[in-house]
């Protein structure tokens, strides 16, 4: 009489999911590297073909020009991360950058000026307070962010339309001390790109390293299995749409300072630009992964095909386009790698083909 013996397959313990974890950062870092390649190509094939492209001047207005999106992705990185989407930022932007150079034109003209800090906070505030909106309908009023932020979105830039009217505030108004803001570099190198980087870096470690933001990682991959778990997903969501409109409310001030000119148009149609910037640098459409600096990559390789097209003499129209056919090629990369990177996963747990 023979017996049969079942293996009983046992769950992947600590040290697997260890090397899980090592193995989905590793690919994700891949990732990033990819993005920074087909930056350093697009830009040697660029100078090559116009060699004032690599110039200090043009890098440092590539530099500038990135500074507002990049700040702006960091916001998104953690809404998306956490499976959301915020489509109001381009209007909390333009709301933000045309009362906060109001402030400090009307201020400038009364009394000589006004602390650039409280024109930041003014902005910080107006920001703060529409991503608070943002975060209490979606994390206790349980609307999908899409449409909530789409509404936010229209509902924002209306109140800068009737507050702004046919107005404009332009540089001549504004006092010298706010212009200089993104002028100011060192070696061609602007002053703000280096205090963006700065606040980048922050931000990605904090992500990396911090519970609160490891957290937002969990509730993408899966939120019901991290609402079991314990982790308090809705006050989690609300802080990333408070962050995320804060910081597009400082970015209102630093695109004033840098375009000088402020109408009821500022930052239109920024929020698509910057969600394309966040998925082409990594971050997953779905949530659950990506990092703020490959989100800040992202930015950078954008405004640079941009600034390429432009010395290149080709249409601009062509930068939308391309914009567009990166993310798509983004978002079917990012498709593709969870699916392989799954199944690699499931395979290293149990052990099969070892």
């Amino acid at each position: 009489m023979s017996t049969t013996v079942t293996a009983r397959r046992e769950p992947p313990g600590p040290q697997a999911r260890v090397s899980s974890r090592r193995l989905t950062e590793r690919v994700f870092r891949i990732r990033e590297s990819g993005i920074i390649v087909v930056l350093a190509m697009f830009v040697a094939v660029t100078a090559v073909i116009q060699p004032r492209f690599v110039g200090t001047q043009e890098i440092g207005f590539i530099l500038a020009n990135t500074t507002v999106f990049a700040l702006l992705a960091l916001g998104e990185t953690m809404v998306v991360i956490s499976r959301n989407v915020d489509l109001s930022i381009g209007s909390v932007l333009g709301l933000s950058a045309y009362l906060s150079a109001y402030l400090s034109a009307s201020m400038f003209g009364a009394h000589h000026g006004i602390p650039i800090p409280v024109v930041f906070l003014a902005g910080l505030g107006i920001g703060l307070a529409c991503g608070v909106a943002n975060g209490l309908m979606v994390s206790l009023g349980k609307v999908p962010s899409l449409v909530v932020t789409l509404a936010t979105l229209y509902i924002i830039r209306g109140i800068d339309i009737l507050i702004v009217g046919g107005n404009e505030v332009v540089a001549q108004t504004l006092p010298n001390a706010f212009i200089q803001i993104p002028k100011a570099n060192i070696f061609g190198v602007p002053y703000l790109a280096i205090a963006v980087a700065a606040v980048i870096g922050v931000g990605a470690y904090y992500l990396r390293s911090y519970r609160s933001g490891r957290e937002l990682y969990a509730i993408g991959s899966n939120p019901e299995a991290a609402r079991l778990a314990g982790i308090p997903v809705a006050r989690r969501v609300f802080t990333a749409f408070a962050v995320s409109g804060a910081i597009a409310g400082v970015a209102g001030v630093l695109w004033a300072a840098q375009y000088q000119t402020i109408d009821s148009t500022a930052g239109t149609g920024y929020e698509l630009q910057v969600i394309a910037a966040v998925v082409v640098g990594g971050v997953a459409i779905f949530g659950g992964s990506g990092s703020a600096v490959g989100a800040a990559i992202g930015a950078l390789l954008l405004n640079t095909i941009n600034s390429a097209l432009y010395v290149l003499g080709i249409s601009p129209f062509w930068d939308q386009a391309i914009a567009g056919f990166l993310l798509l090629v983004a978002i079917a990369l990012d498709r593709l790698i969870s699916v392989r990177l799954a199944t690699a996963l499931r395979r290293r747990s149990y052990g099969v083909g070892t």
